[in-house]
This record gives C-alpha cells, sequence and structure tokens, in this order.
C-alpha cells in the first residue's frame, strides 16, 4: 500500500509538471570552470533558444521532459533533459574532432585538417579552399612578427547550431580569464591586448568570416604568442584597422621668434588638462604616443601649483618669475601663472546642468560606458536641490531619458544613469543640438547653465567632421549655455573633435581614463569643472628688445592668436573656472646671446628700434583681457616683470620638468638632448609637499619610459 502512494504522488507530480512551464536557469562554464559567454541555449525541435550572458548565465521557459541542447564554437554539444530542478548547470568539454572553426556570413562550419587540406567529399580541394590554404599560409608567417607582442582578444561566436544563421557576439576583456587571452588578428594585423574593448565593437554585419584556431593548431600556425589560441577575423572591407583610429589636431611646435621683428606674442589661455591623463593611459599601456597628442601647455596645467588668491576685484591673480632655464644655461625661462578664484560649492549658482552621453556601440568597452556612469556619479552625489539635470541620450538618433530633475532626487538620477547602455551608430549632431535645446528650455537666467557632452568622439551620422562640428557649437553658445567635454576610452577616441567642441562651446576637455580621474575633475576640480568665472581670456606680452634677443612660448601652438585679435572682442578666447591655474613658460634669449635656433637677418632699411631708456630694467610686460561670464566687453589688467633673476621656486622646476617631458615626448629640437634621467631630477628637485600624490606619480611615469 505504501508504495502505491509513493508511485501515485510521483505520478501526480510528474502530471503537473509536465503540464506547466517552468523557468530554468543555469551556468554554462568550459572544462575549467570559466563561463562561457556567448553559448546557445535551445528547447530541441523548436525554435525556442537563449544564449548566455557574459557571466556564462542564462534563463529559458521550457516545459518538464524536454531537452535543452548547450552549444558553443569548439565544444561539444550537450543534451540534457529536464526534470524536476529548476536550476541546470552544464560544463562544455573541449571538442576533440575540431581543429579549426570557421565563422562565414550564411552560417558556421566545421572541418578537420588532413595534410594540411580540407577534405571534401571527393577529397579534391576546391579554389576556395586552395585560396583559403594560401590564406593560412599566409597567417602562418606572422608568427615571427608576434614574438614579444601582447596576446590580443577573444571573440566567441553566439550561434553554436551548425546550419543555422549567424549571429557573432564579440567578447571583450573581461568575458575572459586573465592570462588566458587568446591571440587575435584582424585582416592580417595582430591586436594588443589594450584594444580588446575596441574589438568587441565591430559590428558582426561586417565579418565575413572567423577562423578559430584551439592550442596545438594556433601554436603551430602562429608561434608562442597564441598558446591559449588564436581568433582571425577577416572583414568584408579587409583593411580593419584600429592601431592609427584615434585622431588629434596636428600641432607645429613654436620656435623662437625674434624681438625685433615680433614683438608681441598673444594666444588664449588654456584650462584643459586632457592630453595629460591622456598620455599617461598610453604609457601605462606600453603603447607608442601620439606626438600630437602631446599638448605641453595641458600637460603642465595639469597639476596644481601654489598661486595666491586675488585680492582686488578681479577674478584671478597674475604671477610671474624668472630663472635660468634648467636645460640650457644660456637661455632665461619665464613663467606666466594666472590664480582663479576659488569659490565654495554653497556659493555657486544653482546650477542648470544637462549630460548629453553617448550610448553608441562604440561605447560599450569599459573604461567608456560603465566607467563614464561611475564617473558622473561623483557628480550627481555633489548636486543640491536648487540644482537640476537632464539627461540626453544619442546613439543612431537622440533622445530626451530623464527631464529636468532636482539635484536632491538623487535615486531617480542614479536610476537613469544606471539604465544606459551601447548600441548603434554615433548621432552626435543630432545629440547636441537637442542637449541645447533642453538646456535653453530651462535656461537659469542667473545660474550656470551647462551641456556636460561625455563621449569618446567618435561621430558618424549627421554633423560629425570637426568643421561641421565646430560651426554647429559656435552657433549654440550665443545662447549663454556652457559646454563641458569628457573623453573617454582608446583606440578610436577622437581628441581633435573634442577639443574643437569644448573651445568653440566656452568649455573646457578633460579626459577620464580611471575612476581616480573622475574623482580628481569630479571631486577636488567640482567648482572649475562646472562654474565659469571669466571667459574670453587672452594674454599678450611684449619683450623688452634691450633685454630679450628672442622668444619661445612652449606649447599653446592651438591656442595662438593674432595681434590684432587681443581688443577684438568678438575673437574667442579660453574660459576660467573656479579655482583653476593657467600656467605658461616662455624660454627667451637674452639679448647679446648667441644661440644656435637664431639664423642671422639683414637689418631693417626702414625700420629703426628707438630704446626707451625709461624702462631700460624691464624684461616684459604682460596684458590680460578677460569678460564677465554674461558680458560682452572686455576689462584689461597688466603686469610688469623686472629682469631679476632668483633661485626657481619648487613649482616652477616641476613645472619645466612636465614641460621638458613633453619636448622630449614630441621629439622637439630645443630640448637640447636632455634625456629622461635630467627630466628626473629635476621632477624630484620641484616636487614640494605634493599632498595629493600627483607629481610622484609623473616621477613613476617617467621610469617606466623606454
Amino acid at each position: 500500500m505504501k508504495n502505491f502512494v509513493s508511485i501515485l504522488i510521483a505520478t501526480m507530480i510528474g502530471t503537473i509538471a509536465v503540464a506547466q512551464q517552468k523557468n530554468i536557469t543555469g551556468t554554462v562554464s568550459d572544462d575549467s570552470g570559466h563561463p562561457l559567454p556567448g553559448a546557445t541555449v535551445i528547447v530541441k525541435g523548436t525554435s525556442n533558444g537563449t544564449t548566455t550572458d557574459f557571466d556564462g548565465n542564462y534563463s529559458i521557459t521550457a516545459n518538464f521532459g524536454e531537452i535543452l541542447v548547450f552549444a558553443y564554437v569548439g565544444y561539444d554539444s550537450q543534451e540534457v533533459t529536464i526534470g524536476v530542478a529548476n536550476v541546470i548547470n552544464v560544463s562544455m568539454q573541449s571538442s576533440s574532432e575540431l581543429d579549426e572553426v570557421v565563422v562565414v556570413g550564411y552560417g558556421v562550419s566545421r572541418s578537420r585538417a588532413v595534410s594540411g587540406y580540407y577534405v571534401a567529399r571527393n577529397h579534391k580541394p576546391s579554389k576556395a579552399q586552395l585560396k583559403r590554404q594560401e590564406q593560412k599560409a599566409y597567417h602562418s608567417t606572422l608568427a615571427n612578427q608576434l614574438k614579444g607582442k601582447v596576446s590580443g582578444v577573444s571573440i566567441s561566436n553566439n550561434n553554436g547550431v551548425t546550419g543555422s544563421g549567424t549571429n557573432v557576439l564579440i567578447r571583450g576583456q573581461h568575458a575572459i580569464k586573465p592570462g588566458k587571452e587568446p591571440l587575435y588578428i584582424v585582416d592580417g594585423v595582430p591586436i594588443q591586448k589594450l584594444y580588446n574593448g575596441i574589438v568587441a565593437g565591430i559590428d558582426p554585419n561586417e565579418i565575413e568570416k572567423m577562423n578559430v584556431y584551439k592550442g596545438a593548431d594556433a601554436r603551430s600556425r602562429f608561434g608562442k604568442i597564441a598558446k591559449h589560441g588564436c581568433i582571425v577575423i577577416t572583414t568584408r572591407a579587409g583593411n580593419y584597422r584600429i592601431e592609427n583610429d584615434e585622431s588629434y589636431s596636428q600641432i607645429n611646435e613654436n620656435d623662437f621668434e625674434r624681438v625685433s621683428l615680433s614683438p608681441l606674442s598673444t594666444f588664449s589661455i588654456d584650462v584643459d588638462k586632457a592630453s595629460y591623463s591622456n598620455i599617461r593611459r598610453m604609457i601605462n599601456n606600453g603603447q607608442q604616443i601620439f606626438p600630437d597628442a602631446v599638448k605641453i601647455e595641458e600637460m603642465i596645467n595639469y597639476f596644481d601649483y601654489s598661486y595666491p588668491q586675488p585680492t582686488d576685484e578681479h577674478p584671478f591673480s597674475i604671477n610671474t618669475e624668472v630663472g635660468i632655464t634648467p636645460w640650457n644655461q644660456d637661455t632665461k625661462l619665464v613663467r606666466i601663472g594666472l590664480q582663479g578664484k576659488e569659490y565654495e560649492s554653497k556659493a555657486i549658482p544653482s546650477t542648470n546642468l544637462t549630460f548629453l552621453i553617448d550610448v553608441s556601440g562604440s561605447m560599450s568597452a569599459a573604461n567608456k560606458l560603465p566607467l563614464l556612469k561611475s564617473a558622473f556619479r561623483l557628480l550627481v552625489n555633489q548636486l543640491r536641490a536648487e540644482d537640476k539635470v537632464s539627461i540626453v541620450v544619442y546613439a543612431g538618433a537622440a533622445g530626451v531619458v530623464l527631464k529636468p530633475t532636482s539635484g536632491d532626487k538623487k535615486e531617480e538620477i542614479l536610476a537613469a544613469l544606471n539604465n544606459l547602455e551601447a548600441g548603434g551608430s554615433t548621432a552626435g549632431g543630432a545629440g547636441i543640438k537637442l542637449a541645447y535645446r533642453l538646456a535653453e528650455k530651462n535656461f537659469k537666467k542667473w545660474g550656470n547653465n551647462r551641456v556636460i557632452l561625455a563621449t569618446d568622439g567618435d561621430f558618424n551620422v549627421g554633423a560629425s567632421s570637426d568643421k561641421a562640428m565646430e560651426e554647429l557649437i559656435e552657433e549654440k553658445r550665443e545662447s549663454g549655455v556652457f559646454l563641458s567635454v569628457l573623453g573617454f576610452g582608446m583606440g578610436n577616441y577622437k581628441d581633435s573633435k573634442l577639443e574643437t567642441l569644448a573651445d568653440k562651446g566656452n568649455g573646457n576637455h578633460a579626459y577620464i581614463d580611471t575612476m581616480l580621474e573622475a574623482q580628481k575633475v569630479f571631486g577636488a576640480e567640482f567648482g572649475g569643472t562646472l562654474y565659469t568665472i571669466a571667459k574670453d581670456v587672452k594674454i599678450q606680452v611684449e619683450f623688452n628688445p634691450t633685454k630679450v634677443q628672442a622668444y619661445r612660448l612652449i606649447g599653446y601652438e592651438n591656442r595662438l592668436l593674432a595681434d590684432e585679435d587681443f581688443k577684438d572682442d568678438t575673437k574667442d578666447a579660453g574660459e576660467l573656472g573656479s579655482g583653476h591655474k593657467v600656467t605658461a613658460l616662455y624660454e627667451v634669449i637674452p639679448a647679446g646671446v648667441s644661440s644656435e635656433y637664431l639664423k642671422s637677418v639683414d637689418e631693417l632699411k626702414y625700420t629703426q628700434a628707438i630704446q626707451n631708456d625709461a624702462n631700460s630694467d624691464e624684461l616684459f610686460t604682460v596684458k590680460f583681457r578677460y569678460k564677465k561670464p554674461d558680458g560682452t566687453k572686455s576689462i584689461e589688467m597688466v603686469h610688469v616683470q623686472k629682469d631679476e633673476i632668483a633661485s626657481i621656486s619648487s613649482d616652477f622646476k616641476f613645472a619645466s620638468a612636465v614641460a621638458l617631458l613633453g619636448m622630449r615626448l614630441r621629439k622637439s629640437k630645443y630640448d637640447n638632448g636632455a634625456t629622461l634621467n635630467d627630466i628626473i631630477a629635476l621632477a624630484k628637485s620641484g616636487r614640494g609637499k605634493d599632498r595629493k600624490g600627483y607629481r610622484a606619480e609623473f616621477i613613476r611615469l617617467i621610469k617606466t619610459i623606454e
């Protein structure tokens, strides 16, 4: 009787289970226990299927007694019958028969290698197969090129079912066990590991074929560097490149100018600091540094210097210093420093912020949208009730994901940020127009109105060229809305475009490579990032010809102005934020000093220099012009520097070291043969108190440069 009851209960449970659908979850991993993202899970005999996420997890609805088929490229398929359990974990075993997996545009095929040939039914290679042999032979020649290079990215196929349509999923570096990354080759070019995130953005529709080579076969073809396997991608275009896809504005180094021929030097201030953090990223990744990525003024201005706060009605103080040039005893070095008035957060006017966030496919990498969202959380946490935040996103199109929301509703703002996902093309122009339209609609007349654009700058829909973006921003800045630009990512980073946007949008440009940098931008420099205290700030220096034979402005090549632009209030220039510091260095050749940097010129026939004895003790006069944030007419300040040389301060030494490194990275002809050890010694002598450790980090960076 007891046995009969047990059988009856079991039958009832089975009947109920068959009659009801259930949700099956689990994890698919390889034979070492590492999760397999992109594995296919399908109910046998149906079209009901799903794929695993980046952690190898899946969820599927099925009936009791149905069979789940688990498939993944390079592994044996497995079938599991659904029973009472709601959790089914599967460990996939590497296929012993598969020597190569070829992912083509119409599906996945498997073939077995025999004596170097792909064996068809007639055992005679076709022309297509012979062509593939040639391609494989070409790939095998890459082994010698790959010695000593970093292994690359991993790509997995989202479709493991033979004969079905292809849906390729390309995974980033976090989907692979550290140290087990396979070599990755695209269109014959080996890819470095640091470009994992960029490869993750390849459009599957652009892939013609993908070959996955496993352990022993990969080593035999490509050498030891492919010991964890190799993935070879052939794109339809056949010319895919990542390494050279970053863009920077061309910089032509400033030369020495003779005072007798060009007595005035005029330029716009630059508070941007993106170049230093971008170069730091390149150095840390062991990359070759693009010379045009090195903007010496942005490197210098990245660091904090001890300038006094202004004490008069002007929004900044002026500071000058002169000493012997550390890398050339025959010249003098001039430092001009501005210190913006620093306001506490509670003193900053109420803010109307519009976050403009790039959520296109190119932003999917971990150091792009995920880092961006974490960085913006730091900003949101500092907002006040009187502040308003809106969020506009753009990919293939632009849209509003958060209407103007009070800064004290942080959970609502953060929830909107957390929900952002990357995908699609990049309609940057449309996004900018929508963000400005929203900012203008909610304009605070006596407040701080700003759009904060966060992107890698890779615009490809609508207005996208540097010129088109420049014209768009010049039009929009007339609204009184300022622009801050935050750059993220690498490989396709468009510095030139972002610099243009910041310059023309009355704003600043920062590059965020880590959360520490985000903390610096949104923490220590919060006020300067968001609150402008002076706009269109211009500097004009006149050197005394009786004291100075020639001068050279170090950096600021992309900020030079015509001398007549100095008094022209219609000419745009740089903005100064709360607490911002600006430093400019000049190297000067004293009068009467012979220099290899100066070539002889004939004396002027119609123009003669007249010596003014009344100013014989002056080295130079520097003038500043600026406008109030809501003003249209410039205010002028004048500062005179006597011809006095003293022991240069620690700050001056350190700024000199930063400039010298920039010169060396740009392969400047004016570094006088200085070595990295010389730069380190100079930086150490000027390290000073270094409360936050940025100067120590600079010294460590130099030591890692080869």
